[in-house]
C-alpha cells in the first residue's frame, strides 16, 4: 500500500505520543501493584467468560480484542442503551443517528448513512441473530445477561458486514430457579422507566420460561420554539418471552419472541450550525425550530429458535433460526426552521429470515467451529423530500431483496501446552435485486404523495452479486499462568450495492464491496495475584473501497446525493484496558484508545484526489475513560456503592465532508452514581447523573453547504439525572 507524505507525517506524530500512553499505563497500574500484601488473597477480580469465538472461554485467554460487560457492570455504568458503552470501550463510537438508527464505528470503520441501501459496517447481534438494518438496532438495555464488543473484522465466524467488528447483545436465559425483578425510575425531562422480569421453572430441570417487559419514556431534550413543545421525546414499550426446554441432558431448545414499539410525539430535529435561508444559527442547540417533526414510529418484532445438541462429549451441534420484522415511519425536519423548506419523509418496511447451522469440536489438542449461514432480507422504503415552500416535493420507492450464503470454519490446534495456532476461512456469496422509481410533484402537493402520478425522473431495476473469501490466521502463546500473547491477520468484507438516492440511470451501476486486511498483536495479563487485569492491543488496518455518502451540488447547482467507493485508508492504533482492585471494595478501571487514521486516496467530484483535505468519520485520535467504584459496608443496613467516571474524546469529524463547523473538538464528560442496597440484597435505590457538567457536544451532523448552503448539528444528551428503585428475588 502506498504511503503518502501526509500519512508519514501522521505516523511521526503518533510515535511522539506513544510515551504518553506508557506513562498513563504505569500511573494506573503502579498503585494496584503496591497493594500486594495489603489485601487478602481471596480478594480477586471476577473472571469474565465470553463467547466471542462462538464457544465459552475466559476473556483473559481469548486471542481477540473484546470488551465484555456483565449485567452488574452495565448497572454500574448506568447503561440505559447500548450507546452508553461508547465511553467504556476504546476506539468505539456508538450513538443514535438522525433516523432512529444506530451509528457504530470501531477503529474508524463503520457506516454513518441511515438509509436501507447502505449496510452497516459493524454487525449488531441480538442473541446470535444479525440485525440487518440500522433502524431498530440502537437497543435498550433491558434484562440483559451481558454485552460483548468485538473489535476488528470478524469475517470468519460472524461474516456478514462485520468488517469493523461486532456488538453482541445477550439476553438472560430462562433458568430452573424462580427469579423476579422490578425497577421503577424517574428523572428530569419527565423521565419514567418501569421494567419487570419473571423467571419460572415449569417442569423441574426440563422446562422454564422467562418474561420481561419495559416501559421507557421521557420528554425531548430540545424545545421547539415555534410551538413551545419538546422535540425528540421517547415512549417505548418492549417485551420478550423465552421458553427453554431440556428434554434430555444433551439437548436443549430455546424459543424466543421479542417486540418493541417506540411511539414518541415527535422526531429528533437538529440545530442550525450556520444560517439556513436567512434564519441565523442556533444560539442554544436545544432551542430548535421545526415544522415537520410530527411523526416518528419504530416497530420491531422477532421470533427465534435455537436448538443445541451435545452429540458427543467433544461435538456440539447448533441450529439458529430467526425471523424479524421492522417498520419505521418518520418526518424529519432537515432545514431546522419554522418554514417548509426541506423536510424528509421515510416509510420503511423490512423483514429478514436467517438460518445458521454450527458444529463445534473441543478435543484435547484441536478445537474449532464450522457452519453454514443463510440470510434473506426484503426492504421496501418509500421516501422523499418535502419542501413546498421552495417548490421541492419528491417521492421514491426503493425495493430491495438481499440474499447471503456463507460457509465457514475456524479451528485452533494446541501445539504445546503454551503454543496454539488458529486458522479460519469463510466463503460468502451475496446477491441483491434493487428497483427504484423517483417522481417529482408540484409545490402544492401534500402528503402522502400519490406515487405513479408524478413526473417520473428515475426508473431503475437492476441486480448484482458479489463473492468473497475471508481468511484468518493466528498464533497465541501462554508466556506464564498469568500472561497471554497473540497475533493475527484477518480479512473483513462488506457487501456492495446500489445508490438508493440516485436520480438517474447511474444508480444502476453498483458500488463495490469494502475490504479490510487487519493485522493485530495483543497481550492479556493478570497481575498481583488476580487483583489487576491488563489487556493491550496494537493493530494495522489496510482499508479499501470505502463506501462513502456525501451531499453536493450537481452541474446545475441543484441538491445531489452521492454514494460511491471514494477511497482507501490506513488505520493504525493502540488500545488499553485495565481494571485493578486497589483495596477491598475499591476498584479502578481505565481504557485508552489511539488511532492514527488517514485516507491514502479519496477521489472526489471531478476525479480529483482530495485525501489530504479529508479525515475519516468518527475516528478520534484519542479516547479514554477513568472510572472507580467503591463499596462501603453499612453493617446490618446493607451496602453503599459509589460509581463514577470521566471520559474524554479528541477532535472528531462526524461527516464525510470533514466539515470544520461540525467537527467536535476535544471534550470531557463525567458520570456518577450512588446505590444503596439492603442487607438481603433484595432492594436497592440508585441515584445517578450522566453528563454531570452538562457538556454540549456534537455527535452527528449533515453538511449540506455545497448544495443548499447550510449545515446541521445533532447534539449528545445534556445532563440527566435519575432515581431508580429496584427489587429482585
Amino acid at each position: 500500500m502506498r504511503t503518502t507524505p501526509f500519512a508519514r507525517r501522521r505516523s511521526r506524530r503518533a510515535a511522539l505520543r506513544l510515551p504518553l500512553a506508557s506513562a498513563i499505563l504505569l500511573a494506573l497500574t503502579a498503585p494496584a501493584l503496591a497493594q500486594e500484601g495489603q489485601t487478602q488473597a481471596e480478594d480477586r477480580l471476577d473472571e469474565v467468560v465470553v463467547t466471542a469465538r462462538r464457544v465459552s472461554e475466559k476473556l483473559s485467554q481469548t486471542p481477540v480484542a473484546v470488551s465484555a460487560f456483565s449485567a452488574d457492570a452495565l448497572q454500574a455504568l448506568d447503561a440505559r442503551t447500548i450507546g452508553d458503552l461508547q465511553s467504556a470501550v476504546p476506539n468505539l463510537t456508538l450513538h443514535e443517528g438522525d433516523a432512529a438508527n444506530a451509528v457504530v464505528y470501531i477503529r474508524g470503520v463503520g457506516q454513518v448513512d441511515s438509509l436501507a441501501f447502505a449496510d452497516p459496517g459493524v454487525g449488531i447481534y441480538l442473541d446470535d441473530v444479525y440485525l440487518g438494518r440500522a433502524q431498530g438496532a440502537f437497543l435498550d438495555v433491558v434484562d440483559v445477561d451481558r454485552i460483548e464488543v468485538l473489535r476488528g473484522p470478524q469475517g470468519t465466524l460472524y461474516g456478514r458486514n462485520t468488517i469493523g467488528g461486532a456488538v453482541k447483545y445477550v439476553s438472560k436465559l430462562p433458568a430452573f430457579t424462580p427469579e423476579a425483578s422490578l425497577s421503577l425510575g424517574a428523572g428530569n425531562y419527565s423521565a419514567l422507566d418501569a421494567t419487570a422480569s419473571l423467571n419460572l421453572p415449569l417442569v423441574a430441570d426440563r422446562l422454564a420460561a422467562r418474561a420481561s417487559l419495559a416501559y421507557l419514556s421521557r420528554d425531548g431534550f430540545s424545545t421547539n420554539t415555534v410551538n413551545g413543545r419538546d422535540d425528540g421525546d421517547k415512549k417505548t414499550v418492549a417485551g420478550r418471552l423465552a421458553l427453554l426446554a431440556t428434554p434430555t441432558e444433551r439437548f436443549s431448545l430455546l424459543l424466543t419472541a421479542d417486540s418493541s414499539n417506540d411511539r414518541p410525539r415527535t422526531s429528533r430535529t437538529p440545530a442550525r450550525a450556520d444560517a439556513v435561508f436567512g434564519t441565523p444559527a442556533n444560539a442554544d442547540p436545544f432551542a430548535i425550530q421545526a415544522d415537520f417533526n410530527d411523526l416518528s414510529k419504530l416497530t420491531v418484532r422477532g421470533l427465534a429458535a435455537t436448538a443445541t445438541w451435545q452429540a458427543t462429549d467433544a461435538v456440539t451441534l447448533k441450529s439458529i433460526t430467526a425471523y424479524r420484522r421492522m417498520g419505521y415511519d418518520a418526518h424529519l425536519d432537515l432545514d431546522a426552521t419554522r418554514y417548509a423548506y426541506f423536510g424528509v419523509y421515510d416509510a420503511e418496511e423490512q423483514n429478514q429470515f436467517s438460518q445458521e447451522l454450527q458444529a463445534s469440536y473441543a478435543g484435547d489438542r484441536l478445537s474449532g467451529t464450522a457452519g453454514v449461514y443463510f440470510f434473506r432480507e426484503h426492504d421496501d422504503t418509500i421516501s422523499g423530500l418535502y419542501g413546498p415552500a421552495i417548490g421541492l416535493v419528491t417521492g421514491s420507492d426503493n425495493d430491495q431483496y438481499n440474499r447471503s450464503f456463507a460457509g465457514y470454519g475456524q479451528g485452533s490446534y494446541r501445539v504445546t501446552d503454551a503454543l496454539s495456532l488458529t486458522a479460519g476461512l469463510r466463503y460468502t456469496y451475496e446477491t441483491k435485486h434493487f428497483a427504484r422509481t423517483q417522481e417529482y410533484f408540484g409545490a402544492g402537493q401534500t402528503l402522502p404523495v400519490p406515487l405513479g402520478q408524478g413526473l417520473l425522473a428515475t426508473d431503475i431495476d437492476t441486480r448484482g452479486d458479489w463473492a468473497s473469501l475471508s481468511p484468518k490466521a493466528g498464533i497465541d502463546y501462554r508466556l506464564s499462568d498469568t500472561m497471554f500473547a497473540y497475533a493475527s491477520a484477518s480479512r473483513g468484507f462488506k457487501s456492495g450495492g446500489f445508490d438508493g438516492r440516485s436520480s438517474d440511470a447511474a444508480g444502476a451501476r453498483p458500488y463495490a464491496p469494502e475490504t479490510l486486511w487487519a493485522y493485530e498483536v495483543g497481550l492479556k495479563t493478570t497481575l498481583d495475584d488476580g487483583r489487576v487485569n491488563l489487556n493491550l492491543a496494537a493493530f494495522w488496518n489496510d482499508y479499501t473501497n470505502l463506501q462513502l455518502s456525501s451531499f453536493v451540488a450537481d452541474a446545475k447547482g441543484n441538491f445531489s446525493a452521492l454514494f460511491t467507493n471514494a477511497g482507501a485508508a490506513t488505520i493504525r492504533g493502540l488500545e488499553m484496558e485495565v481494571r485493578a482492585l486497589l483495596a477491598r471494595g475499591l476498584t479502578v478501571s481505565a481504557t485508552l484508545g489511539y488511532l492514527d487514521a488517514g485516507y491514502d486516496r479519496y477521489i472526489g467530484p471531478g476525479g480529483v484526489d482530495i485525501s489530504q483535505q479529508r479525515h475519516l468519520v468518527n475516528a478520534p485520535k484519542w479516547d479514554g475513560r477513568l472510572g472507580a467504584d467503591y463499596t462501603v459496608p453499612l453493617g446490618g443496613f446493607g451496602t453503599l456503592r459509589l460509581d463514577g467516571g470521566a471520559s474524554f474524546r479528541s477532535k472528531t469529524y462526524p461527516t464525510v465532508s470533514s466539515s470544520e463547523l461540525l467537527a467536535q473538538p476535544f471534550y470531557v464528560t463525567a458520570d456518577a452514581q450512588a446505590t444503596l442496597t439492603t442487607a438481603d440484597e433484595h432492594w436497592s435505590l440508585a441515584a445517578s447523573v450522566k453528563n454531570l457538567t452538562d457538556r454540549r457536544y456534537i455527535d452527528h451532523g449533515f453538511d449540506l453547504s455545497d448544495s443548499l448552503g447550510y449545515q446541521l448539528a445533532y447534539y449528545g444528551d445534556p445532563r440527566t439525572w435519575r432515581l431508580t428503585l429496584r427489587y429482585s428475588y
